[in-house]
């Protein structure tokens, strides 16, 4: 019984600790590009259309693959591609961002169904979002700093202790009962 009770309590710790844990996540398959890059859908059809985007790059970048042509996407903004109707479906082609000099690899998967044709330009700019500097400012005070060091120390520690605290009162009181 003892090691059921242990195990539970080490169970909610690790998935206290999973779930309060920053995640982070990559969208990129090759390098370590300075830059963000992103290829929205990642499974299309062929003949689908696909949104390219970069951030950090302070030029223009371009995206290039063997199922669309060359895209050419202004700093700050994203570009749609169509792909090629002849791409093999299942298929996973690269595509390749580079933004000055450098460039980075993502994936993209044709799916097994094709879209009719249509008559759309194989890139177009976007306009690009007003962003308020600081956030809003709507009464709920520390929503507006951003992720703060400390504060992310701080509160991994609280859940580390807390963590700890439950394994040693579950352990004291099953010893308790031993005797």
């Amino acid at each position: 019984m003892r090691a059921i009770r242990a195990a539970s309590a080490a169970l909610l710790a690790v998935s206290a600790l999973v779930l309060t844990a920053p995640t982070a996540t990559a969208a990129v398959d090759g390098g370590n590009a300075p830059f963000g890059f992103t290829v929205t859908p990642s499974t299309v059809a062929a003949g689908g259309r696909v949104t390219l985007s970069v951030t950090n790059c302070g030029t223009t970048a371009t995206a290039s693959s063997g199922v669309f042509d060359t895209v050419n996407i202004a700093s700050g903004r994203s570009a749609t591609a169509t792909v090629d109707w002849d791409a093999k479906a299942g298929a996973t082609y690269q595509v390749t961002f580079t933004c000055n000099g450098q460039s980075g690899k993502t994936s993209l998967r044709i799916s097994g169904a094709t879209r009719n044709p249509t008559p759309a330009p194989t890139a177009t700019r976007t306009t690009a979002a007003t962003v308020v500097p600081g956030g809003v400012r709507g009464g709920l005070g520390g929503s507006i700093g951003g992720i703060n060091t400390t504060e992310l120390v701080a509160g991994t520690a609280l859940v580390v202790a807390a963590a700890t605290g439950t394994i040693y009162a579950v352990r004291r009181r099953a010893e308790g009962r031993k005797h």
